[in-house]
């Protein structure tokens, strides 16, 4: 299979997986079998707007027909507050999105809002942290609409948006 038929068919399952397994949980409940249907497949979700548009099936914010002309959280922060703990595997940033950070579907705000995180903590600039940071904000606000805090750890290894998908937002072991 080629690289980009890989990309084409991650978009298309990954999506489904998130939501059956839980971005960065380990308790998920049970799935019924989904239906099957008749209908014709769907197309693949537009390139995302951002520097990852270059990857194979990385995801977009939003569909082109959807995404919002005007921004509506224009001026307010999309990034409540940031603290680092520590856990058994070593430092971990907690990231608290505002309700509009977690409903913007604006393109770019993905951008904005990652910024807002280096604003207030410069240190989270490390390797990998973006990456863990975008696919929470990709996906963990559909998977997990009312997580507190969304948990970037630097001590992650680096591997590339898409495999930190793959990894449910936590390459390199669960989240603990």
């Amino acid at each position: 299979m080629g690289r980009r038929t890989a990309g084409a068919v991650c978009a298309l399952l990954l999506p489904a997986a998130l939501a059956l397994a839980g971005c960065g949980s380990d308790d998920s409940p049970s799935a019924a079998p989904a239906p099957t249907s008749t209908a014709a497949p769907t197309t693949t979700p537009p390139a995302r707007t951002t520097p990852e548009a270059a990857l194979p099936g990385a995801p977009a914010e939003t569909p082109l027909a959807s995404a919002p002309t005007v921004d509506p959280y224009a001026g307010q922060p999309l990034i409540d507050h940031v603290v680092w703990t520590g856990n058994i595997d070593g430092p971990r940033l907690l990231v608290h999105p505002t309700i509009a950070g977690r409903k913007t579907t604006y393109p770019g705000s993905d951008e904005r809002a990652w910024q807002e995180v280096l604003a207030q903590s410069p240190e989270a600039g490390s390797p990998g942290m973006r990456d863990q940071f975008i696919c929470h904000w990709d996906w963990a606000r559909i998977v997990a609409p009312d997580k507190p805090s969304w948990n970037l750890e630097p001590w992650r290894p680096d591997v590339g948006y898409l495999a930190v998908v793959e990894a449910r937002c936590n390459p390199g072991g669960p989240e603990r």
